[in-house]
């Protein structure tokens, strides 16, 4: 690893640390390099405030090093004004003599215009370090401005013999009285939780709603919870489910047009029809969704996968069996990783395409 590839590097880990809360903004991070030595750093921990580069920066202690230094970054700096002003030109009046990043950014208000910016003002400016790890980082930001649709993971629990859910007969009817049939551990369970965190929104089924009544909030971990997103075609959940009680922002697609809206609990239309997918993922957009986690259930979930309309699975493997019941979708992938949990499995697929 070079000069540059190291303190790439750095900003990838540092630009870590603001993952889940900085949508609808990229991750990214800083650090300012003086006679081969770090003198500032920082990362963009949330949209609205500064970015890596005004944190990193910052806290220079001497403003006069950056006169020879040389700021690295992971994404391009942005050019043009929104909650914050352009990273450029805060590059500019510090006079930095040297910049180095790790890749374009895809959004069309940047693409190229933060560096064609420095560059006219005579920074040289260096590009393309770690591409790949850095496009990588921003998985959910690229998708999205350059595939126009959210970041998609889909993830179930599966048994042994291959069921996602028993047969009707194991469970109660009352869903006030549900209780759950777990097909993992708690510290797989606690893990589903730490990527709500990290994601913007979830989706379900109108069967596991009804079904489960799940709340889909990341109360086993810290952090913000997902926007929840619930297909409900006819309008069949009601206000005694979880997903209505207004604790977090829900949007609601279905056909039934007699909903009103509230803060948080937002109805939007949608056509159960030959495009669902394509349907769901205008409204997504239009709500600014980068990443989405597509909990269930299977039939949701084999939709996705038959339009191929998804990026990652993260699959759980449970010891134990219910012989008879709803089955797990099938799914091929290329496997990136298997991680055993205790008794439970994990495997962690990628689309192929």
């Amino acid at each position: 690893m070079n000069k540059h590839q190291k303190y790439i590097n750095r900003c990838i880990a540092l630009a870590k640390n603001g993952l889940g809360t900085t949508y609808p903004n990229p991750l990214v991070g800083s650090v300012v390099v003086f006679n081969d030595e770090i003198i500032g750093e920082g990362w963009h921990k949330k949209a609205g405030e500064p970015h890596a580069e005004v944190n990193a920066i910052k806290s220079v202690k001497d403003k006069t090093l950056l006169l020879k230094s040389t700021i690295y970054v992971s994404l391009e700096p942005c050019s043009h004004f929104g909650k914050t002003p352009p990273c450029a030109d805060l590059i500019i009046q510090y006079k930095i003599p040297n910049v180095v990043i790790g890749t374009l950014d895809p959004n069309e208000k940047v693409a190229g215009n933060g560096i064609k910016k420095l560059i006219e003002a005579g920074t040289h400016v260096t590009i393309g370090i770690l591409e790949k790890e850095c496009a990588n980082l921003n998985k959910r930001f690229f998708t999205y401005h350059q595939k126009k649709r959210p970041y998609i993971i889909l993830k179930w629990a599966e048994t042994d013999d291959g069921y996602i859910a028993p047969d009707k007969t194991l469970r109660q009817v009352d869903h006030t009285k549900l209780e759950p049939i777990w097909i993992t551990n708690n510290h797989s369970r606690q893990m589903v939780h730490k990527w709500r965190t990290e994601e913007q929104a979830i989706l379900v089924g109108t069967n596991t709603v009804l079904n489960d009544n799940p709340s889909l909030n990341a109360r086993s971990f810290y952090g913000s919870s997902p926007i929840r997103i619930v297909l409900d075609k006819s309008g069949k959940i009601n206000e005694s489910f979880h997903v209505k009680n207004n604790s977090l922002k829900t949007i609601f697609l279905t056909e039934n047009k007699d909903f009103k809206s509230t803060k948080n609990c937002i109805y939007e239309y949608c056509a159960f029809d030959s495009h669902l997918i394509q349907n769901i993922i205008e409204i997504l957009v239009k709500h600014n969704i980068q990443s989405l986690i597509v909990e269930g259930g299977s039939q949701t979930i084999q939709t996705f996968i038959d339009e191929n309309t998804w990026d990652e699975a993260r699959i759980f493997k449970g010891k134990n069996m219910f012989k008879k019941g709803l089955k797990a979708p099938i799914i091929k992938g290329l496997t990136v990783k298997k991680i055993n949990l205790l008794d439970d499995q994990l495997i962690l697929l990628k689309n192929h395409d």
